[in-house]
């Protein structure tokens, strides 16, 4: 005969199981692991950091930055182990705490002595990314900058500029082609443009810079030229401002190249 008591469910007088079906800590795996005596050197963490463009997973072993990407493509956490695994040979486990320096290289745009492992990469890529990390914040350098701090061909810049492991804190958005228009190899324009904005660069004034052929803005006060985005070339007043074309043409006209943003060598 059918009872109409209600019948109780297993567990339900136990309400304390029901925590056991929550999220596990970020660092479950990483706790286990360190308990049962892994080396830490033989996988990789990662944490998943706010940025001006959306979420960047960032990687790391405990001595540098092994990784970083942004999920503005939908990118899951599962699909970036999986690519950092293929890619490094080491696995990637979530964690709670990021690499020391990640969140604060972040939030100033300053990453250049945030130790990244550049080893899967050839020597001309490492030679291009390094020179990369070398454009301060809220300024722009142009490939063929880039070529010559890095000593390879111009041909060779945008590939290693693809191939960056680091999104974000290496700074690929910070690069445009030579006569002034973002590069922005290896991701969408849409998410260069919000990462430059973010560091106060004036996509604007940028974009009518490249429409009358400026690459170059000289000072007729200091006869010294720059880069348009470089600190210096930002405090030139609109009377003060001379555009030049090439550094040949500003070298005509008795200008001296800048020695903080060296549009040549100098």
């Amino acid at each position: 005969m059918r009872s109409d008591r209600e019948v109780p469910r297993p567990g339900a007088d136990r309400p304390g199981l029901a925590g056991l079906a929550t999220e596990p800590p970020a660092d479950f795996a990483v706790r286990v692991l360190r308990r049962t005596g892994v080396p830490r050197e033989i996988y990789d963490t990662y944490v998943r950091l706010d940025t001006a463009v959306g979420g960047l997973f960032v990687a790391a072993s405990p001595e540098a930055v092994t990784g970083a990407a942004l999920d503005t493509g939908g990118l899951s956490a599962t699909v970036f182990e999986e690519l950092h695994r293929a890619r490094t040979r080491r696995s990637a486990l979530r964690s709670g705490r990021p690499f020391p320096g990640v969140t604060t290289a972040l939030r100033t745009g300053r990453a250049r002595r945030l130790p990244i492992d550049l080893s899967s990469l050839g020597p001309a890529d490492r030679a291009v990314l390094e020179a990369v990390r070398a454009v301060p914040a809220g300024q722009l350098r142009p490939v063929g900058w880039l070529a010559r701090e890095a000593g390879v061909a111009p041909e060779r810049v945008v590939g290693a500029l693809t191939r960056n492991p680091a999104a974000v804190l290496i700074p690929c958005h910070r690069v445009t082609y030579d006569n002034g228009t973002p590069c922005d190899a290896g991701h969408l324009p849409a998410v260069g443009d919000a990462l430059r904005a973010a560091e106060g660069v004036d996509l604007l004034r940028v974009a009518e810079l490249h429409r009358r052929g400026v690459v170059f803005l000289g000072s007729d006060t200091t006869r010294i030229y720059c880069h348009p985005t470089c600190a210096h070339a930002r405090r030139i007043t609109p009377p003060h401002q001379v555009p030049f074309r090439t550094a040949r043409e500003a070298g005509r006209a008795g200008y001296r190249a800048c020695k903080s943003c060296r549009p040549v060598a100098v």
